[in-house]
C-alpha cells in the first residue's frame, strides 16, 4: 500500500490535489525546511565571448548567478580569478550584480606562457559552503612565442565505475546499472561493455555501447550466490575489468523512469516484513515537493504528473523508521520538454567580405535585456562545452567532472544518456544524515550590498564618538555634493549599497565648530569584502604541454586570434579619444553623463531608472512630476489627494529626495516640471538612503550646481582626501568596428567574435536590433541569446547557426 502527498511549493507549477492520507513531520521534512529556509545555495555561470585566446587578447564575460533554478537576489558582487596550472593567481576582478547578473573583463598579459588556465567565481556566500560548487572552468590560452605548446591528451589512462539504481543490488530483482567513465585527459568517445560472471569472461550475460564520453548503462537480474564482473573497451582495445557489488539477499530496489508525462516508479522487496513501514521524500532544488507512506512493496507501478512539477534534478529518497537512507536515486524531470524561450528573430545577413548584417528581436515586453554573442559559425564557444542550461540544471549542483555537460540540453539531445548519467551521480548540496542530526553549514561570511567599507573616525588621540562626519563629493559641473554619517560610541560606522568603479575620491570633515577637533581628524577604512584564496587543488587538465617545433605551424584558429590581435592594435591606433567620444554621443551617453554629473557616489545604484529631461522629450506638458512617472516604473504607485501625492513600491513609503535632499512628497508639487534636469527612480536600498529598503525617487532641478551644495563655512582647507577602490573597470567591446575605420584600411578581418553585448537592452515597443559587421570569411553565424522572463524568471535562451 503506498499513500502519496503532493506539496505545493514555489517550484510547482499548478496546485495539486493531495491525498486524503495526512503525514505528520518527522525529523527530516523539518531539517530539509530549515536547510532550505537558513542556507539557499548560489551557483556561477559564465559566458565568454570566445573559447579559446592568445596572450595579448582581452576576455570579456557575462555572468549569470543562480539561487537554485532562479536568478540570485542574494549576492551583489561577485569575484573572478584566472589561476595558472601551479595555483598561482594571474588576474582578479570584483564584479556588480544586478538580478543576478553582471559582466567584466581581463587584459591577458603578452608574457603569458601558452598553457590551460582554470577561471573561478564565486560570491561572498557561497564562501560558507563548499568549495566543490563554486564554478571553475579551464580556459586555453595560446601563446606562440612559447617554447611550450599545449595539445588534447587523447591517450591518458581511463577508469570506470559501476552504480546500481539506487544504490540497491537485491538477489532476484532486475535492476539498472550506470557505468560511468573518468579519466584525467579526454576519455574514449567508443567504447563497450560486456557482463560476465566472475572468471568466465567468454560466457556473456548481457552488453551495451557508451553513450557518449561520460556514461553507458545495462539491466541485470543476479541469481543466487553468483558474483559479476564488467569489462569495459575502447575502440583501440584497452580494456578494464572490475567486480559488479555482490548481491544482497534481502532489501528494497527502487526504479525509476522520468517521462514526458510522469515520473514512473516502482519499489520491490526482498525478505522485508510487510510491516515494516517506509517513507519516501522527493526534493527538487532542496524543497520537498512530495511524500509517500509505503507498508507493502509490491513492485507496483506509481505515477507523479511531470507537468506539476519544473524542469530540475529530482532526488527520490527511502528512509527506514529510523530515517535512515535505504535507497535513492536521481532524475531528471521532463528532459524532452525543456521549458525554455525562444526569441522571435528576423536576420538580414550580408555575408561578404565585412558586409554589415543585423538581427532583429521581436517586441517582448517581459525582457529588460538580453546577452547577445555572434561568431562566425565556423568558431566553437564556451557555450559548446558547458552551456547555462547544464550549469543551471546539471554541473551547478554537482562537483564531478562531466564531460561537454551542455550535450544533455541540446534540441537533439539523448535523454537516456542524461538518466544513466544521473543514476551514478549523488546529490551533495546536503547529507540527509547530517541535517537530520542538526549539522549544518558554519555561516561566517554574509554577502554585503553591493560594495561595502567599515570606518573608524579618531579625532585628538580618540575615537570622536556619535559625531557627525561629512563626506564630501566634488562633482563636475555641479560643486560640492555632501552625505553625513553618524558615528557609534566606538567613532565606528559602515557606508554600503555603493556602487562605482575603479576608485572614488573624496573629502571628509568632521562636523564641529572645534577647531582642533576638525585638524586632528582621521578616518580609517576597511573593506567590507575580500577575495578567499582557493584551497582546493585545481581539477587535472584536459590537455598536454609539448615541446614546440621550430617553424611549426599553428593550429587555424590559433593563427586567426594572432591576426586578429594585430587588427586590434591597429584600430586602437587609428581611433583616437575625440573620435570615439563623437561617434558615441548618441542620446543613451547623454543621459549617462548626465546621470555622472548630478549624482554623487551615495545616489548610485544599479538598480535604478534614469529619466532625462535636458536631452529628451520628458515631461511635455506634465504639471505634476509624480503623477507623470506614474505607470512609467513597474512596481511604483502614485497615490494623489488634491495636490499633494504619495509614493510607494513593493507595498512600503518610497523615499523622495530633490538635489540628493530628502524633502516630504508635499513639496514636490512645488517644483515645476520645466524646472527639472533628471529623475532617477531607485529600487531597492542605496547608500543614501536614510532608511528602509523600498526605494527612492530623486528629482534633480536645472540649478542642481547650487542647489545641495555644501557650504564654505571657511574650514574648506581642513578637507582631507581619500581614495575607496570599488568595481573593476570592464574595457569595452567594440562593435560595429567599420562604422569607426575604413573597411579597406585592414589588411586581413579574421574576427570569430562578430558581435558582444553582456547588456543589449529590450525595446519592449519596438524591434530590439543587433548590428555587425562581416569578417573576410563567414558564410553562417552562430547566434547566441540568453534572458530571462521578469515575471517568472524562465529562461530565454537561443543558441543556433543561422544561415
Amino acid at each position: 500500500m503506498m499513500n502519496i502527498c503532493l506539496f505545493q511549493k514555489p517550484i510547482i507549477a499548478l496546485s495539486l490535489a493531495t491525498a486524503s492520507f495526512y503525514f505528520s513531520q518527522n525529523k527530516a521534512e523539518n531539517a530539509l525546511l530549515k536547510f532550505e529556509k537558513d542556507y539557499p545555495q548560489e551557483k556561477v555561470h559564465l559566458i565568454f565571448n570566445k573559447d579559446h585566446y592568445v596572450a595579448g587578447e582581452n576576455i570579456w564575460f557575462k555572468s549569470f548567478v543562480f539561487d537554485g533554478y532562479n536568478r540570485s537576489k542574494i549576492s551583489t558582487s561577485l569575484f573572478v580569478e584566472i589561476y595558472d596550472r601551479n595555483k598561482k593567481l594571474i588576474d582578479k576582478k570584483m564584479i556588480p550584480l544586478l538580478n543576478g547578473e553582471g559582466s567584466g573583463s581581463f587584459s591577458l598579459s603578452k608574457t603569458l606562457q601558452e598553457d590551460v588556465f582554470f577561471v573561478r567565481a564565486y560570491t561572498t556566500w557561497m564562501t560558507n559552503f563548499s568549495e566543490d560548487f563554486n564554478y571553475l572552468q579551464p580556459i586555453t590560452i595560446y601563446n606562440p612565442e612559447s617554447p611550450k605548446k599545449i595539445q588534447p591528451d587523447n591517450e591518458a589512462v581511463w577508469s570506470a565505475t559501476i552504480h546500481p539504481e539506487g544504490g540497491t543490488f537485491i538477489e532476484g530483482i532486475s535492476t539498472k546499472f550506470a557505468v560511468r567513465l573518468h579519466s584525467k585527459g579526454i576519455a574514449p568517445s567508443e567504447w563497450k561493455g560486456t557482463v560476465s560472471e566472475a572468471g568466465k569472461p567468454d560466457v556473456i550475460i548481457t552488453q551495451f555501447k557508451g553513450f557518449d564520453q561520460n556514461v553507458g548503462s545495462f539491466n541485470l537480474t543476479s541469481q543466487t550466490g553468483k558474483q559479476y564482473q564488467l569489462t569495459v573497451e575502447d575502440k583501440n582495445g584497452k580494456k578494464q575489468t572490475i567486480n559488479l557489488p555482490q548481491a544482497e539477499n534481502s532489501g528494497i530496489s527502487l526504479h525509476v523512469e522520468s517521462t514526458d508525462n510522469a515520473i514512473q516508479y516502482s519499489i520491490q522487496s526482498k525478505n522485508i516484513s510487510d510491516n515494516q513501514v517506509y517513507t519516501m521524500i522527493g526534493t527538487i532544488n532542496n524543497q520537498m515537493v512530495f511524500k509517500a507512506a509505503i507498508n507493502k512493496m509490491s513492485g507496483k507501478t506509481f505515477s507523479i504528473p511531470a507537468d506539476k512539477l519544473i524542469n530540475g534534478v529530482l532526488q527520490i529518497t527511502i528512509f527506514d523508521v529510523n530515517e535512515n537512507v535505504v535507497a535513492q536515486r536521481l532524475c531528471f524531470v521532463q528532459p524532452n520538454v525543456l521549458n525554455i524561450k525562444k526569441p522571435s528573430l528576423n536576420p538580414d545577413f550580408n555575408t561578404a567580405e565585412r558586409g554589415k548584417n543585423s538581427i532583429n528581436i521581436g517586441n517582448n515586453s517581459h525582457y529588460n535585456s538580453y546577452s547577445v554573442l555572434v561568431t562566425d559559425s565556423s568558431d566553437n564557444t564556451s557555450e559548446d562545452e558547458n552551456s547555462l542550461l547544464s550549469s543551471l540544471w546539471l554541473t551547478g549542483d554537482f562537483s564531478s567532472n562531466i564531460f561537454k555537460p551542455a550535450q544533455y540540453f541540446t534540441k537533439n539531445h539523448n535523454s537516456e544518456a542524461l538518466d544513466a548519467l544521473l543514476i551514478s551521480e549523488k546529490y551533495k548540496r546536503f547529507e540527509w544524515k547530517n541535517i537530520i542530526s542538526g549539522k549544518y553549514p558554519i555561516i561566517r561570511n554574509k554577502p554585503q550590498s553591493y560594495i561595502s567599507y567599515k570606518g573608524k573616525v579618531m579625532s585628538q588621540g580618540k575615537p570622536a564618538a556619535n559625531a557627525d562626519l561629512n563626506l564630501i563629493f566634488k562633482m563636475p559641473d555641479a560643486g560640492m555634493k555632501f552625505h553625513t554619517i553618524t558615528t557609534d560610541a566606538n567613532g565606528l560606522f559602515t557606508i554600503q549599497n555603493l556602487v562605482f568603479e575603479d576608485s572614488m575620491k573624496f573629502s571628509y570633515q568632521l562636523n564641529t565648530k572645534d577647531k582642533a577637533a576638525i585638524e586632528t581628524t582621521q578616518v580609517y577604512f576597511q573593506p567590507n569584502f575580500s577575495f578567499v584564496p582557493l584551497g582546493k587543488a585545481l581539477p587535472e587538465s584536459r590537455m598536454l604541454l609539448t615541446n614546440r617545433k621550430i617553424g611549426e605551424k599553428l593550429p587555424e584558429k590559433v593563427a586567426k586570434s594572432v591576426e586578429n590581435l594585430n587588427s586590434e592594435k591597429f584600430i586602437n591606433e587609428k581611433i583616437t579619444v575625440i573620435e570615439e567620444v563623437k561617434i558615441r554621443a548618441d542620446k543613451r551617453n547623454k543621459t549617462q553623463k548626465l546621470n555622472e554629473t548630478l549624482s554623487s557616489p551615495m545616489f548610485k545604484s544599479p538598480n535604478e531608472m534614469v529619466f532625462d529631461f535636458v536631452n529628451e522629450n520628458n515631461g511635455l506638458g506634465a504639471t505634476n512630476i509624480l503623477q507623470w512617472l506614474q505607470g512609467r516604473v513597474p512596481g511604483l504607485q502614485i497615490s494623489s489627494t488634491g495636490a499633494n501625492a504619495s509614493a510607494t513600491m513593493r507595498g512600503g513609503p518610497v523615499e523622495i529626495f530633490i538635489d540628493e535632499m530628502r524633502t516630504d512628497p508635499s513639496q514636490v508639487s512645488m517644483i515645476s516640471v520645466p524646472e527639472i534636469a533628471m529623475v532617477k527612480v531607485i529600487r531597492g536600498a542605496f547608500m543614501g538612503s536614510s532608511g528602509g529598503g523600498n526605494g527612492a525617487i530623486v528629482i534633480y532641478t536645472r540649478r542642481g550646481g547650487i542647489t545641495g551644495s555644501a557650504p564654505d563655512n571657511g574650514q574648506s582647507k581642513t578637507l582631507k582626501d581619500i581614495t575607496l577602490k570599488g568595481y573593476d573597470k570592464e574595457e569595452p567591446f567594440k562593435n560595429n568596428i567599420y562604422d569607426e575605420v575604413d573597411a579597406n584600411s585592414l589588411s586581413k578581418d579574421s574576427r570569430t567574435t562578430l558581435y558582444w553585448n553582456p547588456f543589449l537592452p529590450n525595446m519592449p515597443k519596438e524591434l530590439t536590433k543587433i548590428n555587425f559587421y562581416n569578417n573576410d570569411d563567414a558564410k553562417e553565424f552562430k547566434v547566441l541569446i540568453i534572458g530571462f522572463d521578469e515575471e517568472n524568471d524562465t529562461p530565454l535562451y537561443y543558441n543556433e547557426v543561422l544561415k
